[in-house]
């Protein structure tokens, strides 16, 4: 409802579906795009080099100094991210740079590089710095590929497979997995969900956000693994089936030092601890 208002409010409504192709897009196209009847004209990839050093192994201290060998071994999970979207979803698509002032030309250079070779345009968003003028090429690359670039926009799964074949769907396509493993107590609510009509029920799959895999130390692009589904479960009113994989909590985003512990009111009421 609240997409079909803005794009009656608007030239152009942009979602900000979160987490990756593996997640936030994945649900967003695969359920809300489904169950709404809406097509998306094009898709934004957001990045930051300093996350693709992380999956090319460097640590959250170092991320400040240019490490071209580190960039160049964490972009295949961009590039998996990006194919996703051409491949699978098959949508025009631009990858945005999130600039940070510690990224290097050379390390942006690197990044246009690898996503051209894949047919893909990369814009650099220099929004921190420099307000709306920084986003305003980024702006016009959406417009271009919204106006100009037809899409052939596809699902990764059809409603009418039985649950497990709808979670190796993903798994396979979208995560690049080779298979699923359902432990017994998953096997056993997927036969009582089956049972009572929910199988045709699309998937919303729950699992660590730092990694392809249910395993958040398989950085980067890993191959050759299998996720393991733990628990299985309908939720009705939303209407959809959720599928929960690995050690993961369904109440994500919580640190685990509360930034409140850090803001105070003095007694004349000047407030500390917010930045």
């Amino acid at each position: 409802m609240a997409t079909k208002m803005a794009m009656r409010l608007g030239d152009y409504a942009i979602t900000e579906a979160g987490f990756g192709a593996d997640l936030g897009a994945e649900k967003f196209l695969d359920i809300k795009c489904r169950m709404a009847g809406l097509t998306p004209s094009a898709v934004v990839v957001v990045a930051t080099i300093r996350a693709l050093k992380m999956h090319g192994g460097v640590a959250k201290t170092d991320l400040g100094t240019e490490n071209l060998e580190a960039l160049e071994k964490g972009i295949p999970n961009l590039l998996r991210h990006v194919s996703n979207i051409k491949n699978i979803y098959k949508l025009p698509s631009v990858v945005a740079i999130n600039r940070f002032p510690t990224d290097t030309d050379m390390e942006v250079e690197l990044i246009i590089e690898k996503c051209r070779a894949l047919g893909v345009n990369v814009v650099l968003s220099n929004v921190w710095a420099e307000g709306g003028k920084g986003g305003e090429e980024l702006a016009r690359e959406v417009v271009r590929l919204c106006e100009e670039e037809k899409g052939d926009f596809t699902y990764s799964y059809e409603l009418d497979g039985t649950i497990e074949e709808k979670i190796e769907a993903i798994v396979k396509k979208v995560y690049g997995g080779v298979g699923v493993t359902f432990l017994p107590n998953a096997k056993k609510q997927i036969a009582q969900l089956t049972a009572l009509g929910f199988d045709k029920c699309p998937i919303c799959v729950a699992k660590t956000q730092y990694s392809f895999s249910d395993d958040q130390t398989k950085l980067g692009a890993p191959e050759g693994f299998t996720v393991t589904v733990k628990n299985v479960k309908v939720s009705a009113g939303a209407g959809f089936v959720v599928a929960l994989t690995g050690d993961i909590m369904t109440m994500p985003g919580l640190p685990k030092v509360p930034a409140a512990e850090k803001i105070d009111v003095d007694d004349n009421g000047k407030i500390s601890g917010l930045f």
